[in-house]
Order: structure tokens, then sequence, then C-alpha cells
């Protein structure tokens, strides 16, 4: 009617003069206009998002594509969610159905639709879709079910899709560089579309999770990384980067797999390989000199040598060493306080001397040592185990870490009867390798076992929640690398559990890292992140059990993670992008850089 004809050409005029103004003002809002456009969305809703935007951001986006470009553009795609005044002057109209619908809604049919299965699988299908086309809606989604939907876009679930990857495949997402691209890193890595980037994870595919080498279909895990990145640590997705190392394959099943997708050759080893590498981190940080590089799922006789040659060079960190000793000293902090003990007063068994079980030990010794013990004094705190047993002297594979009091080779259960352990750390990938003899072994000496399985997947977990508990008599702190959720333990009621999860740790140390332009990530940060993770447990969630904050507390906690990275790097004058405002508040400066998923107006600028 005549009413609804003057409001789109009103809706359209005031379209120009934003137009108009984002050219002539440093692209930034004029604050006359966000008014007149909040009056064109279509709830209350979107209006509070449109405003929070404004106040937070200064303005809408400029976009050059329109028509189905921007419907295909994932970053810019709204969807049923375009308002009328964005489908006249973007060109949309006539291409999508007529209703708009809001924001809420959107996520609400999005729910609806992963809640009417229950197959793990088809829920990572129905995100990693909408991933693809609405990259907005995706991390909201993610944001707000954060909970329920990690187990789903990272381990467990994304174990099954990276070994079905090749089936999988629909959309490519990230780079590849391969052995077959040596030569030009340089200038292929100027094919990804965006300027900014500050997060970039890269994984060669040679360890996925407890799986092995996967090769290029291990590309799962840093696109699964990047979107807790985004939806946790408050990474904007146009500012992160997936890539692939592919230097081959040594699973002849793969190399058989007609599907496969990465190269059919043999992996790279020795000096070809480590020329590869230095090739690749060359080139990225040519182009993005500001950058974290995050390591993922690099085979165990590399990941040590590879982070060891690169930590000091660049701003780069390795999640499985790092990430994971980081958030397991949080876990350990945490039900220390509610034993009412020290850290350095703990017996450690540590069951796996590949890199995570020898990075743990070392980011803890280290934590001992700012406690007050001597090297030697913190070293004799550890028992580590391969899988020939305990590593004592003898051993060559790593002898810093062999014990002199007990026989090399010595099984877990007889160590276990010798050194009383207070503490059992799972990192060895091997299922119900804690078994009830040996947790009922270590019960008798301890009021309060400490028993944390890492492993991932779930199929790998050195022992299960309901069995910790029941071999305990109830008595266990409890946390897993993969979800076991609340669990009914026969003759103790419901247990909450609690998930020694990489992600409380490594989107804080990301955004903190890049925000601040820290030359390196430093064992100091790493230390004041654990401590600030651990502190956000309360006493009722340590008296409950828990040994870590609710998972629904993430943004909090990568918060705090985060402006105790900062703080750090100030402390070791490592910043390089300091800001006034950073001294002035903090903690208020990273609230106000970290990326909120809400759909923002859409203008195209001026011919």
């Amino acid at each position: 009617d005549t009413r609804e004809l003057h409001d789109d050409m009103t809706t359209m005029m005031a379209v120009r003069v934003v137009r108009s103004v984002s050219l002539t003002a440093s692209k930034r809002w004029c604050t006359a206009v966000p008014a007149r456009l909040s009056s064109t969305a279509t709830s209350t809703e979107d209006n509070a998002h449109l405003a929070r935007f404004a106040r937070k951001k200064g303005g809408p986006v400029l976009v050059r594509s329109r028509g189905h470009d921007i419907l295909h553009d994932s970053l810019f795609n709204k969807g049923s969610h375009f308002p009328q005044y964005e489908r006249d002057s973007l060109r949309l109209r006539g291409l999508l159905p007529p209703r708009v619908l809001t924001f809420e809604q959107q996520q609400k049919r999005v729910m609806n639709m992963i809640r009417e299965t229950d197959d793990p699988v088809q829920k990572y299908q129905i995100l990693n879709g909408l991933h693809n086309r609405n990259e907005t809606l995706f991390h909201r989604v993610l944001m707000d079910n954060i909970d329920e939907l990690a187990p789903i876009v990272y381990t467990p679930t994304v174990g099954h899709v990276c070994e079905n990857f090749g089936g999988y495949f629909t959309y490519a997402r990230g780079m590849y560089f391969s052995r077959l691209d040596r030569g030009h890193f340089s200038s292929m890595v100027y094919n990804w579309p965006r300027k900014d980037v500050h997060v970039i994870v890269v994984t060669d595919g040679s360890r996925i999770l407890g799986l092995g080498d996967l090769g290029a279909h291990g590309m799962g895990i840093p696109i699964g990384k990047l979107a807790l990145y985004c939806a946790a640590g408050g990474i904007a997705p146009h500012r992160v980067l997936p890539v692939m190392l592919d230097a081959g394959t040594d699973r002849q099943e793969l190399l058989d797999d007609e599907f496969y997708l990465g190269v059919k050759q043999p992996r790279l080893q020795g000096s070809e390989y480590y020329e590869m590498l230095d090739e690749f981190m060359q080139a990225v940080y040519r182009r993005y000199p500001t950058a974290l590089v995050q390591f993922e799922d690099f085979s165990s006789d590399k990941a040590l040598s590879i982070l060891h040659k690169y930590r000091k060079q660049y701003l780069c960190f390795n999640d499985d060493i790092q990430g994971t000793g980081a958030v397991t000293l949080a876990g350990l902090l945490s039900a220390c306080r509610a034993k009412g003990e020290a850290l350095k007063d703990q017996r450690i068994f540590v069951a796996g001397a590949g890199s995570s079980g020898l990075g743990v030990s070392q980011q803890l010794l280290d934590a001992m040592v700012m406690q007050g013990l001597s090297q030697e004094e913190a070293r004799s705190r550890f028992y580590v185990f391969n899988a020939d047993g305990l590593i004592g002297v003898g051993n060559t594979h790593v002898p810093e870490w062999a014990r002199k009091d007990l026989a090399n080779g010595m099984p877990f259960l007889e160590a276990a009867k010798q050194a009383k352990p207070t503490v059992l750390l799972g990192l060895s990938t091997v299922p119900r390798l804690f078994d009830e003899e040996l947790i009922r072994t270590m019960s008798s000496n301890v009021s309060r076992p400490i028993i944390f399985p890492l492993s991932n997947p779930t199929a790998r977990s050195e022992c299960s929640a309901v069995d910790a508990y029941t071999w305990s008599n109830g008595r266990c702190l409890f946390a897993s690398g993969s979800p076991f959720g609340t669990v009914d333990v026969p003759g103790h009621g419901m247990k909450q559990t609690s998930q020694c999860n990489n992600m409380y740790i490594f989107p804080g140390v990301g955004l903190g890292a890049s925000m601040c332009g820290a030359e390196m990530v430093t064992d100091g940060m790493l230390y004041r992140a654990a401590e600030a993770l651990a502190s956000l447990v309360t006493e009722e969630q340590r008296d409950q059990g828990l040994t870590f904050p609710p998972v629904d507390d993430i943004r909090k906690v990568s918060h705090a993670v985060a402006c105790a990275v900062i703080r750090e790097a100030i402390a070791e004058d490592l910043v390089t992008l300091y800001s006034s405002e950073m001294e002035e508040s903090l903690e208020e400066y990273v609230w106000s850089k970290m990326y909120e998923p809400v759909p923002v107006p859409l203008v195209e600028p001026l011919p």
C-alpha cells in the first residue's frame, strides 16, 4: 500500500545517506542515522543487536558484492534475515523468500534441526553447512550453545569427520600447502583473500587426536579449532586461516583410497620436511608478520623440535604441548585448592612420553619451581611412563625424566604401590589403562585422588568417569580430555564432571597475544593464563568436585586468559601493539575488541 511504499522509499534514502556518510567520514556511522536504520529492522531484538554493534564498532559494513554473489559469501550472507532495505540496495529482491525472519528465529530453526537427530555426525553436517553459508549465524549458534555443540564441531565428533573427510568434503575452507607447491608458497599465500589475519592454525595431519596419520584429511582439526577461536575467543572469522601442510601420508589405506584428497606419496622426512616447513613459515610471516601460528597435531617425533626451533623466532604456539600443559596445570591448581594442598607437594604419574606428555610434565615442573622448589626437587615429583613402563635409568629416549629410585620399565601398578601417587595423568591414548586395581591401590593411600584421563577421542580415554568415581569410592577429583557430562555412579548418585579441554586456554592465549602484538608466547604467559583459569572456579563448584568453570562461561574465561597474557607480555616487555586504552582499563579494552556474532547493516559504496 501507499504507506508501505513510502516506508520503503524512506528507507532507501536512509541507506543512500549512510553510503555517503560512510565514504566521507572515514567509513564511520553518522550518529543521526542508526535510529532510522534500526527502525527498519524486523524485531526489538534485532534493534538491540544493531545498537550494540553501532556503539562497539562504529558503523555498517561496506560490501561490493550484490545479488547472488552476496548470498554465496558466507561472511556477509544473512539468508532470510536480510531486511527489505538491504534486499533493495543489494539487489536481492526476488532472490529470497519474501518473509524476513529475525536473527533469533534463525537460531531457533537451526537448533531445532540439530536436536531432531541423535547422530553427532549429522549434527556436524548441519553445522558445517551453516558455516559454509552464514558464518555470523553459525558462530552465534555455537557461542550460545557452546556446551552442547563444542563436542560436535571439535572432539570427539571431529575425529570421525577427519577419518571420513574425503567422503564428506563439499566446500574448500582454508589453504592447502603441499609438497607439490614447493617454491610457490610465498606467492600462493596471496591467494587468500583476507588482508588482516590474526590467527593461523596449521597441521600436517601426522597425528590427528589419537587416530594417527590422516594426511590431508586432518584439515578438520584447524577448521574446528578456529571455529572455537571465533565463538569462544572472540577472534573475527575474517581474521583466521586454517592450513593443511600436506607433506604426504604413510597410511597405506589412504594411499589406496580413491577419494583421498591429499598428495598420494609417502611423507617427506628429514631435511626435505623441515625445508618445506621453513618455506611455509617464511611465506605466512612475510604476508602476516603479526599473526599467531598455532601448531596442531604434529607427530611426537617432530612437535617439540618444531616448537623449539620457531618459538623465539616467530609468534607461535603448540596447543598439544603448551595448551594441554597450561589447561592441565589450571585443572591441577583448582584440584589442589579443593584438597587444601599445594601443587608442589603432589606425586604425579604421567602416562605417555610423547610430545604432549613431556610438554605437560615440563609445564607442571616449571610451575612447581615458581612455587619454590628447585629444578631437582620438582623433577623428583614426576614418574613418567611409556609403552614399556616407567622411564628409569638406562632409558635413552628421555633420560632427563629417568627415575633413579625405581627400575626402568616397572609396570604402572607396581610403581603405584611403591610411590603412592596423588595424581594420575593420562596422555597415552591407551584405552582403559587406568584399571580398577590401579585406581583402588591409589585411592587406598590418598584421601582425594586426582584422576585426569586426557586422551582423545572418548574411545581412547584411559578410563571413564563412572569407573574413576566407582573405584575411588566417589572421592576422586576428575577431569577428562573428552566430555563425559553428568554421570550416574552406582552407590554415589549423580556426579558432574569437568572436561580438561584446551578450549579453556588456546582462544584466550591467541586473543591476548595477537591483540598486544606479543613477540612470542612465553612460559610466564602460559602460567598466568593457567592461574587466571583456575581462579574462575568457585568454592561451590569445587565442593561439587568440578575442577573447571562451566563451558557456558567460555567467553568470560577467554577474556580472563587474554587479560592475563597481555599483562604478562607487558611485564616481560614483549608488547609491540601497546595502546593507552590497555593501561586505562585492560578488561574493558579486551571486551571491546572481542568479536560478537551479530548481523550488521550492509551497504554498497557509491560508484
